[in-house]
């Protein structure tokens, strides 16, 4: 059966422009965005992501620059960055330059869009820290693909609890119990999901073919409470598929000298990974005549019209089509 979807895009762009609370941290910042726009290359997603990463070599890394204010924001550093927070500015920027008019707002969008669970800053725990929450809510999205499974993956089952019983060791939960527990029940929902897959580091040189230049690659651990405890972006150099990630050793971004496989035989807590790819798409989710949702360019599937539906809402809350003011939006679904 076929329904019809009315959104009142208004209403949508206000709650938008309520909740990007942006902040960007320095007048630095600006100007290394402008300077990324100027010698980047447009192209699609996946192609875009490397450019981006290869643009960030040598930034520092460092730990926690989310977590130096006691309100949670959105931040934009482009100076220094750790692990995670290299891979979402590759992949925002990336998404950026696809958009016809890319600007600094286009990529904090984008950026709250990664960060944040459905794309909404409501409190520290709203942040998806875990990174197989971060896999699960951008699958959802439409923002990467988990192509693990496809590869040959097998099961992966996480469990964690790291960061509720080491809240301690984190500033912005060693005072606020209450966000401790909705730590928790996040960690819980984690732990009762059935849809993750993993190469183990065994498999990973029959695979490697598979694995593209572009594709985010999650190491897995064995870290008690831990899923994940780095990631990077895939990359073949000469040939060799390796990395490039913001790597604590070195102490910047760097492109690892060692292949993929090599360095997972030479970290023993790393037991495989999972490979993820960047969704490209058009900035309109719509068709130019009918006005009907664009189900292929928008990364919908037949037959799922809540899930369609639910990937138009959020990717709508941070594309900045709040120009259309109060019009409304028809779409319709299998």
């Amino acid at each position: 059966m076929r329904t019809k979807i009315i959104v009142p895009i208004l209403t949508l762009a206000l709650i938008c422009s309520a909740n990007l609370l942006a902040r960007v941290s320095s007048d630095r910042d600006l100007e290394i965005f402008e300077e990324f726009l100027r010698s980047t290359p447009r192209s699609t997603v996946e192609n875009n992501i490397v450019h981006t990463a290869l643009f960030f070599l040598n930034t520092p890394y460092v730990a926690h620059t989310l977590d130096t204010s006691d309100i949670e924001a959105l931040t934009v550093n482009f100076r220094e960055t750790d692990c995670l927070i290299f891979v979402e500015n590759c992949l925002a920027l990336s998404r950026t330059l696809h958009r016809p008019h890319p600007d600094i707002d286009c990529f904090e969008r984008e950026l709250q869009l990664i960060r944040y669970r459905d794309g909404i800053i409501n409190g520290y725990a709203s942040r998806l820290h875990y990174t197989s929450d971060w896999i699960f809510d951008n699958v959802k999205k439409g923002v990467v693909e988990d192509i693990t499974h496809a590869l040959g993956g097998k099961k992966f089952k996480p469990d964690v609890f790291f960061m509720s019983k080491n809240y301690l060791k984190y500033k912005r939960l060693k005072n606020n119990p209450e966000t401790v527990k909705a730590i928790e029940t996040t960690e819980r929902e984690i732990n009762r999901r059935e849809c993750y897959y993993f190469i183990p580091k065994q498999e990973i040189n029959a695979r490697q073919a598979q694995i593209k230049t572009g594709d985010i690659v999650c190491f897995t651990s064995t870290v008690a409470g831990l899923d994940i405890a780095h990631l990077g972006i895939a990359y073949r150099d000469k040939g060799r598929l390796t990395f490039i990630h913001a790597s604590s050793t070195a102490g910047k971004v760097i492109v690892n000298p060692e292949s993929l496989v090599d360095y997972c035989n030479k970290i023993k807590s790393v037991t495989g990974v999972i490979v993820l790819h960047p969704c490209d798409f058009s900035f309109l989710p719509f068709n130019n005549i009918s006005g009907q949702i664009n189900h292929r360019r928008f990364g919908f599937r037949t037959g799922e019209s809540g899930k369609q539906f639910e990937r138009f809402r959020l990717h709508f809350l941070h594309s900045g089509l709040g120009v259309f003011n109060s019009a409304v939006c028809f779409g319709k679904f299998n």
